[in-house]
């Protein structure tokens, strides 16, 4: 039947016919639009550009991930019925990560399909495992949300996968170590060691952890996701059969801490001080008043030169006499400074002869 079906296509190139049976025996299901699924096989290596846009998979990529984590997570959920968010979020990623997905592509034969520049290299774990998501994209574009549902059900679930097992296998390292950290409130850090390249141009990833400033162990992936997980578990097996490396990390918690209670003494003040006013201080004020009778007196200097030695005939400012006492008068009369001398010598001589 199968075969009566590829006859009955009129197909330009045998090339085309052959990927047709390919697809087949990989999807269980003719594809209708034959066009998407070309385009999932297109590794950017091997893509080409149309009016100025490269052609690739990287696009279907996109939205088969996203496609993938809700036809698994619709399974996953129907499968375990009763179980919790974080197991059921748990065993999702372990199926849809790229460790799953790259062995499935290559399970399948999906990798043999690819268009790629040059063959992928054995340790380069993307391409497979992105050409399926590019696959499930192609799928949902030609035959709907069904059509990924039947897929992955039918032809991945049921016969390359057993969900209960993967279920109790444990992959999330990072969650574990984690989970150990804050349960006994020590402090733990991912460090970047590097970045880097394959030979084949691949970006490769360097990370430690490092526990309360000391350092764990390093992993290196094609992922920061990968990388950390690789350093996450040998630090787990670390921390479990090496007694003096998790004395070292309770140690430094220990000084850590005895750090962080240490009581601060010194209590800060809380006035503020007001120096943008500027005040005028008792130097000042002398210096002034020094400079002013300074002043004064160099004034009356001048004046005795210019009215000669004697002291009474001394005249002040514009004219006016000094000893001038008659504004402060009882007097109604104002008196002249003759009249003044005159009874001062009249009482005098008065006083005098009695």
């Amino acid at each position: 039947m199968q075969s009566n079906f590829i006859d009955r296509i009129k197909l330009p190139f045998r090339k085309e016919k052959e990927l047709i049976v390919s697809l087949y025996s990989i999807l269980g299901f003719y594809p209708r639009h034959i066009e998407y699924y070309k385009l999932a096989l297109m590794h950017k290596s091997g893509g080409k550009r149309e009016k100025g846009k490269p052609i690739n998979n990287e696009r279907l990529e996109f939205l088969g991930d996203a496609i993938l984590d809700a036809v698994v997570g619709d399974i996953v959920y129907r499968h375990f019925e009763g179980k919790r968010e974080g197991f059921l979020t748990n065993t999702r990623s372990k199926i849809v990560q790229r460790e799953t997905l790259n062995r499935l592509a290559h399970e399948i034969g999906l990798e043999e399909l690819l268009v790629v520049k040059s063959k992928p290299q054995s340790h380069n774990s993307y391409m497979g495992g992105n050409a399926f998501e590019a696959l499930v994209g192609a799928i949902y574009l030609d035959r709907g949300y069904k059509g990924c549902m039947k897929f992955m059900e039918k032809q991945i679930l049921s016969r390359m996968i057993n969900i209960d097992k993967v279920a109790k296998k444990e992959v999330n390292f990072k969650s574990k170590l984690i989970e150990w950290s804050q349960k006994n409130r020590v402090k733990m850090d991912f460090h970047l060691v590097s970045t880097d390249k394959d030979e084949g141009g691949s970006p490769m990833f360097h990370y430690k952890v490092v526990i309360e400033g000391i350092d764990g162990c390093e992993g290196k992936g094609y992922s920061k996701k990968e990388s950390q997980q690789i350093a996450s578990k040998l630090t787990l097996e670390k921390l479990r059969k090496n007694p003096k490396f998790i004395d070292e990390v309770f140690a430094a918690k220990t000084n850590r801490t005895k750090m962080e209670e240490m009581p601060v003494i010194n209590v800060p003040d809380i006035n503020q001080k007001e120096d943008f006013i500027i005040r005028q201080d008792a130097d000042n004020v002398s210096a002034e008043a020094t400079n002013g009778n300074s002043r004064r007196k160099i004034g009356m200097a001048n004046n005795d030169a210019d009215s000669g030695s004697e002291r009474k005939g001394y005249s002040g400012k514009d004219g006016e006499d000094e000893y001038d006492l008659s504004d402060i008068s009882a007097n109604p009369k104002k008196l002249s400074r003759e009249d003044i001398i005159a009874q001062a010598e009249a009482a005098a001589f008065s006083e005098k002869d009695n």
